[in-house]
């Protein structure tokens, strides 16, 4: 990259007056210094990447710290050199000074930015700085005169809005200092076409969405809104804020995951995080929380559907697995080829106490069998002149022990676990003792490890409580593995030391215990791949938050100890119905100090639009928020005939060369788009959270009645940003 040898604006013919010298020329010099300053930072960059991967960093805290280093100049790296010049945001004019002296320019960017000299180019969107160029209105400027939104193309300006919020700046755009426009970035922004992912955003936050990206993180937050009000911006754009304000979120502190409904909806929004430089937060939907949610089929059943949906079910599991943590009541005898030693009841609950807190089942008996070897050792007369290695060796080999060990604190399978309860009536009963009889009877089936989509929260709850049944394993072939390389290590160092004819003997510093300890390398053992997805997090996000049943949940819970939450969510847009407040919902699930902000502008759909959506879902939900629209674009809704569809999509494609559409309610549509990024065939459900330029509703009455069908007819409806078109067959 090299500094500009050309302008940083390209504005089209019939935006001339904005391209006058005396409205760019303070624009014009900054970006040159932005591109000079980019230019060192990437080749800085890129020189500190090549070192910091060359660093050795064999041991195992010292590879980590390396990994994580490299991942953060990596993502830098790549977010500089993605944008460009089109890191710069915007600028804001601060007011002038009581003195009469002028205000400061400062110009926000996706990133902070400094030249050699430490002069600030561009503060980063997310600090205190920045703030006022989203949140500042006429009614409360926060202290500026002007600010000035860029829209980018290519990595050149092809337009740009002035806002102004003081009477001094209202006379520089009369002296054609500032341009002012009769239409905001904001608004302007609205009309344009959508593609196949998020579009961004960032740049046209407004004050109402970005004072809940920068609330606190303490606690829940439950952000409701209806259709278009930007619920998604918010919840991608906190979780990226709250990583770079908070710190007890950031680092090895936990992080955060970010849940969203399905897996279009995360691929439309898989760009956004990383354009805002956080490549670290972890995205998913509750299925993927486990191995088999993504082949799991809907539960048959409503009734066994609505009895797996509770939090109770889940707290199941734990009585569940304690029945395979019970200590022996009575001692025994341990024979030795030493020395006979007896066991108690108490020796055994004291082995039992000392797992720590948290620690899975499975991973803890190796803490028990640790603890009980202690204790038998701690029994063994200090006279006595007996191998200590030894002696465990033979405790490990001692059958009746070993079995006592076994029964005490069994391994468990997690699949096995929840298999039992739907297979063994006695198990369920003595776990679950609230479910009736006929409850009992109604969970039962005969494959108990048919898995649907109603059992993930019970297998995911067993696999994070019970551990990997593999772990205590791994673990020995990894301490087999060191020992081995030590013990090789140490031949080594003999064969030096004694081939060292040197005076001051160096060779001989390699015996020192701590210099050996640090030639073994660690990464040549084997080490389980972690779960990314097991968490614990220090923040958890969930977009379209109110399809969560309250057995999801707990999944979600599981994860976040802390109970610092954004719930993201549309009460109205819930296809089975949510009766309650968000309040009643989440206090029934287990969590408390919860807030709530509100989204009621609809940014999105057109007036057309929601006159038509509006009556959809009030008939089913007299009380549904739905927001107010801001724009018209005088397209009436279409209405038609089925038989009309492919060339209803056709015409479309042909007349409107950029932009998206979608199918909703003909599976079977076959058009030259479907399958596309142009046109895609969808279904109401996961259509949610997405948005589209067309969209082609085919038979809506079939969606079914009562609340699920209204809820899928208003959000299939409220996907269009620009023309719906209503069919139905004839």
């Amino acid at each position: 990259m090299t500094p500009l040898t050309s302008s940083a604006f390209a504005l089209p013919e019939h935006l001339a007056v904005k391209a006058d010298p005396a409205l760019i020329a303070d624009d014009e010099r900054h970006f040159a210094a932005i591109a000079e300053s980019l230019e060192h930072s990437i080749a800085d960059l890129d020189e500190r990447l090549d070192t910091t991967r060359k660093a050795p960093g064999r041991a195992y805290q010292e590879a980590l710290d390396r990994d994580q280093e490299v991942h953060r100049l990596t993502a830098r790296l790549r977010t500089l050199r993605r944008f460009s010049l089109d890191l710069c945001l915007g600028r804001l004019v601060t007011s002038g000074k009581p003195d009469g002296t002028g205000g400061e320019a400062v110009y926000v960017g996706r990133l902070g930015l400094t030249d050699r000299s430490g002069r600030r180019l561009l503060v980063d969107w997310r600090s205190p700085a920045a703030e006022p160029f989203f949140a500042a209105t006429h009614a409360e400027p926060m202290g500026l005169a002007s600010r000035r939104r860029y829209r980018w193309t290519g990595g050149r300006v092809t337009d740009y809005w002035d806002e102004v919020f003081t009477a001094e700046a209202l006379e520089d755009a009369r002296r054609g200092k500032v341009a002012l426009d009769d239409d905001s970035a904001f608004i302007a922004s609205l009309g344009s076409s959508r593609s196949p992912r998020m579009r961004d955003v960032l740049s046209t936050i407004q004050a109402d969405q970005d004072a809940i990206i920068r609330a606190s993180s303490h606690g829940a937050l439950v952000v409701d809104g209806g259709p278009g009000t930007g619920k998604t911006v918010v919840a991608l754009h906190r979780a990226a804020y709250l990583l770079y304000a908070d710190p007890r979120l950031g680092g090895r502190r936990g992080g955060v995951l970010f849940v969203g409904p399905h897996r279009p909806y995360l691929a439309y929004v898989a760009d956004v995080l990383p354009s805002l430089g956080e490549e670290g937060v972890q995205t998913c939907t509750v299925r993927d929380l486990v191995p088999e949610g993504g082949s799991a089929p809907d539960e048959a059943d409503p009734e066994v559907a609505r009895l797996k949906s509770t939090a109770d079910i889940v707290h199941a599991i734990e009585p569940a697995v304690r029945l395979y943590e019970e200590a022996p009541t009575e001692g025994m005898e341990v024979e030795t080829p030493w020395v006979d030693l007896w066991l108690s009841a108490d020796d055994w609950a004291e082995a039992f106490a000392a797992v720590d807190p948290g620690t899975p089942h499975n991973e803890a008996r190796d803490d028990i069998w640790e603890a009980l070897v202690a204790i038998l050792l701690d029994k063994v007369d200090s006279d006595a002149d007996i191998p200590e290695d030894q002696l465990r060796r033979a405790l490990l080999r001692n059958g009746a022990l070993v079995d006592a060990f076994d029964r005490a604190w069994t391994l468990v399978d997690p699949y096995d676990l929840v298999g039992d309860l739907w297979s063994v009536p006695a198990y369920l009963r003595r776990c679950a003792p609230w479910l009736s009889a006929e409850e009992v009877r109604l969970l039962q089936r005969t494959d108990p490890h048919a898995w649907t989509r109603s059992d993930l929260p019970l297998l995911d709850a067993a696999r994070l409580r019970l551990g990997d049944p593999e772990a205590s394993r791994r673990r020995r072939r990894r301490e087999a593995a060191l020992a081995a390389q030590a013990e090789e290590m140490s031949h080594v160092v003999d064969h030096l030391i004694a081939d060292d004819d040197s005076e001051m003997k160096v060779m001989s510093m390699l015996r020192v215990e701590d210099l050996q300890g640090a030639l073994v390398d660690e990464s040549v053992a084997p080490v389980a791949d972690p779960d990314l997805l097991a968490g614990p997090f220090a923040h958890v996000v969930v977009d379209e938050a109110q399809e969560l049943t309250d057995a999801e949940w707990q999944m979600l819970l599981l994860r976040c100890p802390s109970r610092s939450l954004t719930i993201v969510g549309d009460r109205a847009q819930a296809r089975h119905g949510f009766a309650e407040s968000w309040q009643q919902r989440l206090e029934r699930i287990g969590v408390g100090q919860v807030r709530h902000a509100s989204l009621t502008i609809n940014y999105r759909t057109p007036e057309e639009v929601m006159a038509e959506a509006e009556p959809v879902i009030r008939v089913a939900i007299p009380d549904a928020n739905v927001p107010t629209s801001i724009r018209s674009n005088g397209r009436p809704v279409v209405h038609g005939s089925a038989a009309d569809l492919d060339s209803i999509v056709a015409s479309w494609a042909a007349e409107h060369p950029d932009g998206t559409g979608c199918v909703i309610g003909a599976p079977s549509f076959q058009a030259a788009y479907a399958g596309t990024d142009r046109v895609r065939s969808l279904t109401p459900e996961l259509a949610k959270g997405l948005e589209f330029d067309l969209v082609v509703l085919v038979d809506p009455d079939s969606f079914g009645t009562g609340i699920e069908g209204a809820v899928d007819r208003y959000v299939a409806m409220t996907r269009a940003t620009q023309q719906l078109v209503v069919l139905t067959s004839d």
